[in-house]
């Protein structure tokens, strides 16, 4: 059959000109079935597209159909051609058996020249090893030897009496021994477990004992004469043969170590701050009195137009410090001592101050940062017991706070800027713990956690005030209780329960003056908290301010409460005068009174309370405060008012009908004498009475001074007065 579906022979059916897509995308190499989906639902539905697919695979079939058809003889003829594969097949068996047992055989061949390469490779690199193993121990002992010609020499010349030897050329000859030294050891440690080393082992030994005695008494003696010139080829020497490390220890145990013992005493600690400024004084006198040789030589000195360094030293960090570290732990154990936490504040700081002007004595900023990695440097600073210091503080702290509690509502002392003695005390130890004398930078979490503590407690004792609240004892700034009012109401409580001291009208407004106070100073607080925190790194002052910020919220919290409360008492105070209007129609029923021409004193006396506190008050707390409160009495005292001179005029009303009735069944004279002698009736006089009263209330409220405009409660009142007032003038004489 001839190839007919090969891709360049292949061709489709002819599709209907009504499809969505193009047939010959099907038979692009890249075709892609996503893409070919996308870009049709870009014209047509998914189900538009769905039916024209399901129409063009019919074409499909049936074109397949026809095509198999067409070439169904060659389909048939297909299982004839195959006939005698089998026999070609087998055939080919042998020949391909020989040719792989050829290829196995090469492959044998090729593994075995590789193993014998490789086997030799290994030898040549063991016997490359060994060669320089051997080379290494043979460097050794020209090493060994050449030191140690080198040290006869140099012991010959000594011992020649025409010859001298001054401190330059042993320095000289030290170099020289060093760098010779420093190949030998590189050696020695490259040839280590090599028996012949073992041999060598007590020379090298020996040379190096030597080599450091020469070294230290050599250093010494520079040091002791300032001849630079002997401390700096003996430093270098110390650095060539790598122990720059010994050489700073035998500058701490010989140089730094006898100078601190002898100026560390627990006397200077026993004497107070200035003999412990005095110690840590002459600490600091060391380095520029005895270090600055060693300063010049590692730091960088100018010879010539050249300046020489020898790098990898620091006394300061490595010599100094740590036995001055040691001095201090070791014969001053009472400099940490937190016992007494003023002095161990004292001591803290001054001990701070002269760790920072130790740190300015270091060469450079890469020295400061050693020394503060110091294992001894961390060592330092952990002796300081801060947590126990900071326990104390919190003890002291928040025991004055708790103890200011305890007295109750006590008047703050003379010239405090607040009313309460625990508003005060709760912003003195607000400012203590930042103070100097108690703050201290590393406990700044724990200060700022012990503010946020007092002022949380500080909202929760306002907020455990509200218990006492019920209690009308109004007494304390002359208003005088509502009548009925029981002041004993905690009498039934059994022995074991807490009984809450009443809160007065005075009490509740020094509450609230000192709430607004401590909501007003926060902000300074903040100002107070932030350049310390700013010392210690602290930048995230949002935070900080987000959070006193919920502090404040809790604080005034209860401002609502108390201000309720306050209005509450105020109206019952103006309210026990006011509801003596209903005391009127007995004043005046069957009496024979004369016709009222002025206010009942009830009303002179109703607004006593709101004179009080506008008099008393006045600067205590704001304005708007006090605004407020005569407001919210005065809203409340004038509803009630209201009701009660309403039941009155009711009552009257319908006394006054009732009589009517009377008369008109018994027709007698005696009805006709219900009036007073000017003709106007009992009813009518209560009436004018009322009228009367709330007038003059009305003129004693605007002289409160409020603004009226909006106190529209009172209208009401007044309407209802001048509707009295009307039936009482209609009446005939």
């Amino acid at each position: 059959m001839e190839p007919r579906l090969a891709a360049g022979m292949l061709s489709l059916p002819t599709a209907p000109d009504s499809l969505c897509f193009n047939k010959d995308e099907f038979m692009k190499d890249d075709f892609d079935v996503d893409h070919f989906v996308s870009e049709c639902r870009k014209h047509v539905q998914l189900e538009t597209l769905r039916d024209d697919l399901e129409l063009y695979y019919k074409l499909l079939k049936t074109a397949m159909v026809e095509l198999i058809n067409k070439d169904y003889a060659d389909f048939v003829n297909l299982s004839t051609n195959l006939v005698g594969m089998d026999r070609a097949l087998n055939q080919l068996t042998v020949p391909l058996g020989q040719l792989r047992e050829e290829v196995m055989s090469l492959k044998l061949a090729v593994s075995e020249g590789i193993q014998a390469i490789d086997d030799r490779l290994v030898k040549e690199d063991d016997i490359r090893k060994k060669k320089m193993c051997v080379s290494r121990l043979l460097q050794v002992i020209r090493s060994v030897e050449k030191i140690e010609k080198i040290l006869h020499s140099q012991s010959s010349k000594e011992a020649s009496p025409l010859e001298t030897s001054g401190p330059p050329l042993a320095g000289q000859m030290l170099e020289r021994i060093g760098t010779e030294f420093n190949q030998l050891h590189f050696h020695a440690v490259q040839s280590k477990g090599m028996p012949l080393l073992d041999k060598v082992r007590p020379r090298i030994a020996g040379i190096t004992a030597m080599l450091q005695q020469s070294l230290e008494g050599l250093l010494l003696e520079g040091l002791q004469t300032a001849n630079v010139e002997i401390v700096r080829p003996c430093l270098r020497t110390y650095a060539t043969i790598d122990k720059t490390r010994d050489a700073e220890a035998l500058i701490g145990q010989v140089l730094v170590k006898p100078y601190v013992e002898e100026v560390i005493d627990e006397q200077y600690v026993q004497s107070g701050t200035n003999g412990l400024k005095e110690m840590y004084g002459k600490l600091l006198d060391f380095i520029p009195n005895h270090c600055r040789l060693l300063q010049m030589v590692t730091g960088g000195a100018v010879i010539g137009d050249k300046t020489e360094v020898i790098p990898g030293y620091d006394f300061t960090v490595n010599s100094v410090w740590p036995e001055m570290v040691r001095g201090l732990e070791e014969k001053v154990p009472s400099l940490f001592n937190p016992g007494n936490p003023d002095m161990f504040h004292e001591k803290y700081k001054i001990t701070m101050e002269f760790i920072r002007k130790f740190e300015w004595q270091c060469a450079s900023q890469a020295s400061v940062k050693r020394l503060r990695s110091h294992s001894t440097y961390k060592s330092f600073n952990s002796k300081w017991s801060l947590s126990v210091y900071y326990q104390i503080r919190f003890k002291e702290i928040a025991g004055n706070l708790e103890a200011s509690m305890s007295e109750g509502l006590k008047e703050a002392p003379d010239g405090s800027e607040f009313r309460l003695l625990v508003t005060h005390a709760l912003w003195q130890n607000l400012m203590q713990c930042w103070a100097d004398h108690i703050y201290l930078p590393p406990l700044a979490h724990r200060f700022w956690k012990l503010t946020l503590q007092l002022l949380a407690r500080y909202a929760k004792w306002v907020e455990e005030l509200k218990i006492a609240l019920p209690n009308k004892d109004l007494t304390h700034h002359g208003i005088k209780p509502s009548p009925g009012s029981n002041e004993d109401q905690g009498n039934g409580l059994t022995s074991d329960v807490k009984v809450v001291p009443p809160l007065s009208v005075n009490q509740l407004v020094y509450i609230v003056a000192d709430l607004d106070k401590v909501q007003e100073q926060l902000p300074e607080l903040l100002k107070m908290i932030k350049p310390r925190l700013e010392n210690i790194g602290f930048a995230n002052f949002a935070l900080i301010s987000e959070a006193l910020s919920d502090s404040q919220t809790s604080v005034v919290n209860s401002l609502p409460a108390l201000s309720d409360k306050i209005i509450e008492e105020l109206s019952e105070a103006c309210f026990s005068y006011l509801k003596n209007a209903s005391e009127v129609p007995r004043l005046y029923r069957r009496t024979n009174k004369e016709v009222p021409t002025k206010a009942s004193l009830y009303v002179e006396n109703a607004l006593k309370p709101l004179h009080h506190l506008q008099r008393e008050y006045n600067g205590v707390v704001k304005e708007n405060r006090i605004q407020e409160w005569l407001l919210g009495t005065l809203r409340i005292s004038t509803d009630r008012y209201y009701e009660t001179v309403s039941d009155v005029l009711s009552s009257v009303k319908k006394m006054e009908e009732s009589l009517k009735r009377l008369k008109q069944a018994r027709k007698s004279a005696a009805a006709s004498n219900m009036g007073t002698n000017s003709g106007i009736s009992d009813d009518n006089k209560i009436r004018l009475q009322l009228t009367l009263d709330v007038e003059y209330l009305w003129d004693q409220i605007q002289r409160l001074g409020l603004q009226t405009s909006a106190f529209t409660q009172f209208a009401a009142l007044l309407d209802l007065a001048q509707a009295a007032k009307a039936v009482a003038k209609a009446e005939p004489v």
